[in-house]
């Protein structure tokens, strides 16, 4: 029996459809909870009035020993050996997929991280690629069907300012010349050209010009503009795996940016564009969605310059074309910054006008900024957070951390694990649309909120399971039931729901919030009651169930953040 089967008891006993089950406050309240809000139109009666009667009338029995009405809510008392037994034999003795519990529920594309091949990964990326990554392993795990796709935006005006500045100022430097990663040393020539572009405004005119002989498949200028890629993608290489970046799919703006044009030349078919006098081409905006400009007048956006070129609305139309025709998607998540908010409003709302009937199925998941304390850390151009920094200075104050606890112990792998815990936890602890302030210090606290933390009591958790003694004795769950085992019980139970509800709402900070608390609640345990050292023998063996349960399911929520655990901390 496992705890859906204890629910359907609950249920059937009622008879009144398909309740909703919440926790108790309280574990001296009870172990469920129904909530009867629901029921309150249908029974034409207060939810409190439900509650009483269905309290009073509920058919206790050897698996269900007590039903207490308590304001609109009827809490339930369960016969602690089938408690326990339903909890811990679920998660300690699965069986096949039955840790998923969900029915596969179509196709979702994720799109995160979405790089420029013209500087560094920044702290920024850290933050998309930690959320693209944990949103996909939390819905994948929930039964979708994901891909994680990266797109990467490697044409265009901003790649070629790199492009002319190599051109002009490298004297034939590469990467292995001067000893650089690829991808910081084509950033250094894109800060080059913003250096000079400041002295020679004509500079501007070169890259558009640039731009329109590599659209028009100039050879020199595609050899350029692959060698400087390829530097970059090198780069870029080494940074995803160090972080534990995953792609299922890469896709090119290269290669979607005709595929956009072709969507807007049909958009000018159907009368959704419209192609003004100087040749651009643009798309007058709904007043009732997107209100009036500055002059009163309906907003436009540009969809094509007057030359020929493309922005990136062109190639966005293309990109999301080609996604649902070549994938057959069912959704399509685009995990960017906030500051777009207002440019994915208007794909979407192009894309309907254009008569897609996936539009709908489109999702921005827009995050805030990430800032730094003053002075904590600065990147090598000092103007963002470079990612390759911010993880080595990182992994550095993590051996700090390691030595304190454990002198003579560091080890480069240990001290990277715990690092890029503390990074990715503290981009996920919070909402998406929360701005944060990462404190690398903070961040890799042994104590409270945080990714270390988690990972500690999980290293303690195995500790025990490994310390205990071979035994014949069988656990017995009768033997359990003081708070804090109660607590955890809950708390284990409510993992397969907390998962649910962090992928229906693409929000993994409910992950890191429930990891820190299974964690929490497992050191209070801990701290009272003697696992190995209790004083009988099938009380241990139920103990070291519950701690092994515990171990499993904090490993598998550390694993959605895509954090990885420790044996030994």
């Amino acid at each position: 029996m496992n705890i859906e089967a204890i629910k359907k008891i609950i249920s059937d006993s009622l008879a009144i459809g398909e309740p909703s089950f919440v926790f108790p406050p309280n574990t001296q309240m009870g172990d469920l909870a129904l909530e009867c809000f629901a029921l309150a139109g249908q029974l034409k009666k207060s939810p409190t009035e439900i509650a009483s009667s269905l309290a009073e009338n509920f058919p206790t029995n050897e698996i269900i020993e007590k039903a207490t009405a308590v304001g609109p809510y009827v809490n339930f008392q369960i016969n602690r050996q089938v408690l326990f037994s339903a909890v811990l034999e679920e998660i300690t003795n699965p069986k096949p997929d039955s840790a998923k519990g969900y029915s596969r529920r179509g196709k979702i594309m994720v799109e995160y991280l979405s790089p420029n091949t013209n500087k560094p990964l920044h702290l920024g990326h850290l933050r998309n690629g930690a959320l693209g990554m944990a949103v996909a392993n939390i819905l994948q795990f929930a039964g979708y069907g994901v891909i994680k796709a990266n797109l990467v935006n490697d044409r265009g005006v901003h790649i070629c300012k790199s492009m002319l500045a190599w051109q002009k100022w490298a004297d034939g430097a590469t990467p292995q010349s001067t000893n650089t990663k690829g991808d910081h040393f084509v950033g250094q020539w894109y800060i080059r050209y913003a250096v000079e572009a400041e002295k020679d405004p004509n500079l501007e005119q070169e890259t558009q010009e640039m731009l329109q002989k590599w659209e028009q498949g100039d050879q020199a200028t595609l050899k350029l503009w692959e060698m400087m890629n390829s530097w970059v993608y090198e780069g870029f290489k080494a940074t995803y795996e160090r972080f534990g970046l995953q792609f299922d799919a890469t896709l090119y703006e290269s290669q979607t940016y005709k595929l956009g044009k072709n969507v807007i030349q049909q958009g000018i078919d159907k009368g959704v564009f419209q192609q003004t006098d100087n040749g651009a081409i643009i798309a007058e905006l709904s007043i009732d969605e997107f209100g009036l400009d500055q002059d009163n007048q309906p907003k436009k956006i540009t969809l094509q310059r007057e030359d020929g070129t493309s922005v990136y609305m062109t190639q966005d139309l293309g990109t999301a074309v080609l996604k649902f025709q070549d994938y057959k998607l069912d959704q399509s998540i685009y995990v960017v910054g906030s500051e777009q908010n207002y440019h994915f409003r208007a794909l979407f709302w192009l894309l309907e006008k254009l008569g897609y009937p996936w539009a709908k199925n489109c999702h921005h998941l827009s995050y805030g900024m990430v800032y730094l304390p003053e002075g904590k850390m600065k990147s090598r151009e000092g103007k963002v957070v470079d990612a390759d920094d911010l993880i080595a200075q990182m992994e550095k104050l993590a051996q700090v951390e390691i030595e304190k606890r454990s002198p003579g112990k560091v080890t480069g792998d240990r001290a990277l694990t715990i690092a890029l815990s503390a990074i990715k936890f503290y981009l996920l602890r919070v909402g998406a649309a929360q701005d944060i302030h990462f404190n690398p210090q903070d961040s890799l606290s042994f104590e409270g909120f945080t990714g270390p933390y988690c990972q500690y009591a999980y290293a303690r958790a195995k500790s025990i399971v490994r310390s205990a003694p071979a035994t014949a004795d069988k656990p017995n769950y009768s033997l359990l039931g003081n708070e804090q085992e109660l607590l955890l019980a809950q708390k284990l139970m409510a993992f397969n729901q907390t998962v649910a509800t962090a992928g229906d709402t693409f929000n993994p900070s409910k992950i890191a919030l429930y990891a820190y608390d299974l964690a929490k609640s497992f050191n209070q345990f801990y701290q009272k009651h003697s696992v190995l050292n209790a004083d009988n023998p099938q009380l241990i063996a139920a103990r070291l169930s519950l701690v092994s349960a515990v171990a499993i399911i904090l490993q598998k929520s550390l694993n959605l953040l895509g954090i990885e655990t420790l044996e030994q901390m």
